[in-house]
């Protein structure tokens, strides 16, 4: 990641993303291929979430289209934030059936626009666009939080963004618990009325691993950035060094 305008350099607490910090595609791209390795880990259990109160296949369905998704961005690499997300919401809509290829579909492909053509972009830009992104969800499925649905987990998600991305994790985990004691007043689940509380969310709890995977994401950018910085030091220092010796050499 690289810094917007000036910034005093403190140290290790310099690390900390204060939202102005800007990344680029690929920033994104290994966002949502981790995200394709966690939604493949998970896929049995957002399935057996589903079971109970859906068609028993969320689990099944995410785990195709994110994997398409992975695929495509491999392959295609696209050069701008926005391309990524577009091109993800693209993949998904195509490729997954049910209600969730188009709820995510929307959800990306929504943010990637608003992000528009800037090579880079910070977290707070992500935020905007991410908020712009549940709102379209929020539209095309008619529901609002509380109505035991992916948007438990991604309002306050988005919210929690703005503040860091850890913020956004624990924001979405704890919608998602949530959903438990909630009657479901959208989706399939709606037809069970009072049998759906009890169970927590399938929806809302892939939308969790989303952000997990995000704050994960950004954690890895994290170390491999200030590894990158000791090792200029470092680089810097034996040269310094060499020079000095020569120097005296001379002398």
């Amino acid at each position: 990641m690289e810094q917007v305008g000036e910034k005093e350099e403190t140290g290790e607490a310099d690390r900390v993303d204060d939202g102005t910090e800007t990344f680029g595609a690929d920033f994104l791209v290994r966002w949502l291929t981790h995200l394709a390795e966690a939604v493949d880990r998970e896929a049995d259990r957002l399935t057996e979430l589903d079971s109970a109160i859906g068609d028993a296949d969320h689990g099944v369905n995410l785990k195709r289209g994110f994997a398409a998704v992975s695929d495509i961005l491999a392959k295609e690499p696209p050069a701008t934030p926005g391309a990524v997300l577009t091109t993800a919401g693209r993949q998904l809509i195509s490729t997954v059936g049910g209600a969730s290829g188009p709820l995510y579909g929307t959800l990306l492909r929504r943010a990637g626009k608003t992000l528009g053509d800037g090579e880079r972009v910070t977290r707070a830009e992500l935020a905007e666009a991410l908020g712009a992104g549940v709102a379209a969800v929020s539209q095309l499925g008619g529901a609002q939080v509380g109505d035991k649905t992916m948007l438990d987990a991604l309002v306050p998600a988005v919210e929690g963004l703005r503040e860091s991305y850890g913020a956004a994790r624990t924001a979405a985990e704890a919608g998602a618990l949530a959903t438990v004691p909630l009657r479901a007043r959208k989706g399939r689940a709606s037809y069970l009325g009072e049998r759906s509380v009890g169970h927590q969310d399938p929806g809302a709890t892939s939308s969790a691993l989303l952000f997990a995977a995000l704050d994960e994401t950004a954690g890895a950018e994290a170390s491999r950035s200030e590894e990158a910085s000791r090792s200029a030091e470092s680089s810097r220092t034996e040269a310094a060094g060499a020079e000095t010796s020569r120097a005296e050499g001379a002398s």
